[in-house]
């Protein structure tokens, strides 16, 4: 529910004129005509990009002095049924909207407060319409406008809906680590809260509401907030980090649940992750150094990912990171929107762009398409099994492997290390050889026996195919299947 009513309407006094978002009456509560303009205010808001439409009563549509109603809106009939159950009735079900009077001046205004139109256009009649200048009308005689209006509708975004709203600037903004965002981006941080409000605007992190309070985004709120407990429907996608005793769920060592917007405790959230990991220290000439089980930058990528591609629609779960002796597992909400098989050369897809590419503009993650890339070079590199990926229902889990020796690794795992080699080696401009797939495993030439059972059992399988069929059997060059 919006608040500071009043200022609301002092704010909306201002316009010069009535527009496809706000619309002046003075005592016209025609029920039928409500219904339309609820219709046709929840979609023209969609339209223009605004959170909320409006009717005012007892404001004059000329002058817009405040002249008073004679009607309280909530007390209204329509028959012997309330005016709002009998339009509720009549309304599509994502009719979003609410009723108050408000006393200013000595007189009474009603305000009707309309949520734009969210999934699908609002009805009403089961007719869907649309303001034109100050007019109602019926949307289907606006073709143009109605192919628009679904465009916005079909990309309206969890990022830009509001975590809390009705704060005065000071009060938004002390909500938020603005600070980190200035550190990271390295530009320098005004010393007003007007020159910060800018910055915030700018990137959608904060927004001026139209009773001229603020409010703060969903995207400020889960990447900056300083403490994600202040936005109760927020908090749940806290990040969560388990270690276990072995290598199932029955004995929990540690648990910790992110306190911080991602972008404010990604480091530290990192660091704790890093703690974790077993290391082996490795002697080289005159130098001691420490190896950790598993490349830091594949799991800063997978963790990022997570982050970035999780279904924001799926309530009441956040990513979690699960680390065990022989492997991580990271899992979000949702499935991707790419085939995993074309993880690797596919340009990415995500529900959150908004998201992504301010986490990006953060560093907070790779460059638009290079992080899968990267999980499967460093395993790669560091000649670990590849990194696993399963779909569930509604969601995502990625495993990465601590070393295990090639004999034990199982035979669907082998496969797909191989196909993802070939992808790797495809976007390169190069091509799988058995001896390239010796040394992604770390293997010597004398099991090149092996490995050639492995591409045949690859090829049969179709991850892979001959580069040129007729090729010599010693120089063969394999392609992914899709190439």
């Amino acid at each position: 529910m919006m608040g500071n009513l009043d200022r609301l309407i002092n704010e909306l006094r201002k316009l010069p004129n009535e527009t496809q978002w706000v619309e002046f009456k003075n005592n016209n509560y025609e029920p039928r005509m409500i219904g339309q303009d609820i219709s046709a205010l929840a979609n023209s808001a969609a339209l223009h990009e605004k959170s909320c439409a409006y009717m005012l009563w007892g404001i004059d549509d000329t002058t817009h002095e405040i002249v008073g109603t004679d009607y309280n809106l909530q007390t209204l009939k329509k028959g012997n049924q309330e005016l709002e159950n009998w339009l509720r009735s009549l309304l599509s079900k994502n009719a979003d909207f609410e009723f108050h009077t408000v006393p200013m001046n000595d007189n009474n205004v009603g305000v009707l407060i309309i949520h734009k139109a969210a999934n699908q256009t609002v009805t009403f009649e089961k007719v869907d319409y649309i303001r034109v200048g100050s007019y109602t009308k019926k949307l289907n005689e606006f073709p143009a406008l109605q192919s628009q209006l679904w465009d916005r509708i079909r990309n309206s975004k969890f990022e830009e809906r509001y975590a809390k709203q009705d704060m005065e600037l000071f009060d938004a903004l002390r909500m938020i680590d603005y600070s980190t965002y200035f550190d990271i981006k390295g530009i320098p941080q005004p010393t007003e809260a007007a020159g910060i409000c800018h910055y915030m605007i700018e990137e959608e992190i904060i927004a001026k509401q139209d009773n001229s309070l603020y409010a703060i985004t969903n995207l400020g709120a889960i990447l900056l907030a300083k403490r994600l407990s202040d936005f109760p429907k927020i908090s749940r996608k806290a990040i969560r980090v388990v270690q276990y005793s072995g290598n199932n769920r029955l004995n929990m060592l540690k648990e910790d649940v992110g306190r911080k917007g991602y972008v404010v405790g990604f480091e530290g959230l990192m660091k704790f992750i890093e703690a974790l990991i077993p290391t082996k220290e490795l002697i080289t000439v005159a130098l001691r150094e420490k190896k950790s089980a598993y490349p830091i930058l594949a799991i800063r990528e997978a963790v990022a990912n997570a982050l970035i591609h999780q279904d924001f629609s799926i309530t009441g779960t956040g990513p979690v990171v699960e680390m065990f002796e022989n492997r991580i597992e990271i899992t979000n909400s949702g499935i991707p929107l790419v085939d995993i098989k074309r993880i690797i050369d596919n340009p990415p897809k995500s529900r959150n762009e908004k998201l992504a590419a301010l986490m990006r503009r953060l560093k907070m993650c790779e460059e638009l398409g290079t992080g899968w890339d990267k999980i499967a070079i460093t395993c790669e590199l560091e000649q670990l099994p590849a990194p696993k990926i399963e779909l569930f229902e509604d969601s995502t889990r990625v495993t990465l492997f601590s070393e295990v020796p090639f004999t034990n690794i199982a035979l669907e795992d082998k496969l797909w290390a191989c196909y993802l080699h070939a992808c790797i080696k495809q976007v390169q401009g190069e091509q799988l050889t058995n001896s390239s797939l010796r040394e992604r495993f770390g293997l010597k030439e004398s099991s090149a026996a092996s490995i050639s059972q492995l591409i045949k059992e690859a090829v049969a399988r179709k991850f892979i195919k001959p580069l040129d069929p007729a090729t010599a059997p010693r120089y063969m060059k394999y392609i992914p299947i899709w190439a």
